[in-house]
């Protein structure tokens, strides 16, 4: 079957299960966008505002789904928008294909009307990069891109077409398939015994679970081995949800902002079982006294982790699937008493009843008791992501999205629609702040114009809140740059979008708000908090757990 290069793309997307695309149009891209007119009954297309908003979008469609995202962006400036949505999905490790057009193939590098090396500029940032200059490896690369996004350590890949390419024709092979199974690490039977010998010694175990944990489905594994070991589980930002909030010895994140149970719990600890992590500093403060005389255990699908910033006892590469059942199986039952009861005692002070103020924790508390359990939550970055990240009660995987490697501010909004694309276009809630939310407002016309149903709880300090509490802190409350007063009326601003807003002052006004809410337009509701609330507890870079602030 003879066809384009645009036709095979089409086709080869339909044949490997691609339903929706996240893109825009432009001239080097505008053959492809006619094939997808034509095949627009098996491919939905979601146009944003901008390429970064089809990027977060399409990142969050992949985190929640658990499929491949794909984006589309014309050549020159539509794809260089690209670039921060395709370094977050490399550093959070997503799975995304990204498709750019480009001059073409005897244009390349001879500064044409947007003529950008491209993959050049994303080569750092990508798991593989391909730049088609002969039609007849077009089907072979898309097929093979989708296969390296999606298996091992997953994360973006990007495919440069360029537009002499799409034009050209070549045979469609309709039974093509990408047999190339990488082989799995080979897990050692030594490196199991030596972790179960380790775990079986300990008297304070601790199990610490990363995005690993809740790319590969395996919190179920979690939950059976801390029952059988008595340890208490913290985690990662990008581990939350991985393990149920109600989970008894769930005790939340850990790190710069974790919770101070999980945060002391971890420091205590004589062994870490480090499940899916990479240690990044955010996680571990100073690496030179995080672990101290403490055991490591560290399971990871990419063996580069393992040693690059704690050196673990035992190292173990593979997929947590395969190595969990073993290490199951092998560890003995056993009761850790004293241990049980310091945990106990940990989570009665650190979980304190809630007053009546109206402030970030009482808010976000009563934003999570209003929706269920299966509700995607999205956030931005700065003091409202790790607020979030501390008191929303997440009770299943893949229900927590946020720009964890990066912390791309702006990443929200866009996330918050690709995760409702990715659930049939369920209510999603966004907690943004007046910092990030500016970034990227412009996707409002997007939600409205797709009718995605986002609540959008604006936490307003009239601030870069998070820099600013950085300057209180340590730079003697010289705030340069970051009080951002702005004027905007954000809920006249998202009515002006075609979405409803409120301005809320109190938690009765807010549950008001929530309960008028329409159910099939965005909502922004704006919450004003004092600018000077911080995120506490906070460890100081290259601090330790005898650093930490409280208040």
């Amino acid at each position: 079957m003879l066809l384009t290069g645009a036709e095979i793309l089409i086709k080869e997307l339909i044949k490997l299960g691609v339903d929706t695309v996240f893109g825009y149009p432009g001239g080097y891209v505008i053959n492809i966008y006619d094939e997808l007119y034509k095949n627009a009954d098996k491919i939905t297309h979601i146009l944003p505002a901008h390429e970064q908003g089809a990027a977060h979008a399409a990142d969050a469609y992949a985190r929640v789904s658990g499929k491949v995202g794909v984006v589309f962006a014309t050549g020159g400036p539509g794809a260089t928008n690209l670039i921060t949505g395709i370094a977050n999905a490399y550093l959070d490790s997503v799975p995304v294909v990204f498709i750019t057009g480009n001059v073409a193939v005897p244009m390349l590098g001879q500064d044409s009307f947007q003529d950008i090396d491209i993959a050049g500029v994303t080569l750092p940032i990508v798991k593989h990069s391909y730049v088609v200059k002969d039609i007849k490896h077009l089907q072979e690369i898309v097929n093979e891109a989708f296969l390296i996004a999606g298996s091992d350590r997953k994360g973006p890949v990007h495919i440069d077409i360029p537009i002499s390419i799409q034009i050209d024709t070549f045979e469609f092979d309709p039974f093509i398939q990408n047999n190339a199974i990488k082989e799995k690490p080979q897990i050692s039977e030594s490196d199991i015994i030596a972790a179960a010998d380790l775990i079986n010694q300990s008297n304070r175990p601790y199990i610490y679970c990363g995005g690993g944990v809740s790319a590969t489905d395996t919190g179920h594994f979690i939950m059976q081995l801390s029952g059988k070991i008595d340890a208490p589980v913290g985690m990662s930002m990008m581990g939350i949800g991985s393990v149920p909030c109600s989970f008894e010895m769930n005790l939340g994140m850990s790190g710069m902002h974790g919770r101070y149970t999980s945060i002391v719990a971890k420091s205590e600890a004589d062994l870490i079982i480090a499940l899916g992590v990479r240690f990044s500093d955010r996680a571990t403060g100073n690496a030179s006294e995080y672990a101290g005389n403490t055991a490591v255990i560290h399971i990871d699908i990419d063996a580069a982790e393992l040693s690059k910033n704690i050196k673990p006892n035992v190292g173990i590469c593979g997929d947590l699937k395969d190595i969990l059942p073993l290490l199951l199986n092998t560890v003995k039952q056993k009761s850790n008493n004293k241990w049980f009861k310091r945990i106990k005692e940990l989570k009665e002070n650190d979980n304190k009843p809630l007053d009546k103020k109206f402030v970030p924790r009482n808010i976000i508390s009563h934003v999570n008791k209003y929706y269920d359990d299966e509700t995607v939550v999205a956030t931005d970055v700065g003091q409202h992501q790790m607020w979030v990240a501390q008191y929303y009660r997440f009770e299943r995987p893949r229900k927590f999205v946020s720009s964890g490697g990066l912390g791309a501010m702006g990443y929200g909004l866009g996330a918050a629609i690709g995760a409702s694309v990715a659930l049939g276009r369920k209510r999603t809630i966004l907690f943004t702040g007046d910092g990030s939310f500016g970034m990227n407002l412009v996707e409002l016309a997007t939600a409205v114009t797709q009718n995605i149903p986002v609540t959008i709880i604006l936490l307003n300090n009239g601030s870069l809140g998070m820099v600013r509490q950085w300057q209180s802190l340590f730079y003697d409350k010289r705030y340069s740059s970051t009080t951002l007063d702005r004027k905007t009326n954000f809920p006249a601003l998202a009515i002006a979008f075609g979405a409803a807003g409120f301005q809320v002052t109190s938690l009765e006004e807010l549950n008001d708000a929530l309960k008028k809410a329409p159910h099939d337009v965005p909502c922004l509701i704006e919450c004003k908090i004092d600018i000077d609330e911080k995120v506490l507890p906070m460890i100081p870079v290259s601090g330790s757990i005898t650093d930490v602030i409280l208040r």
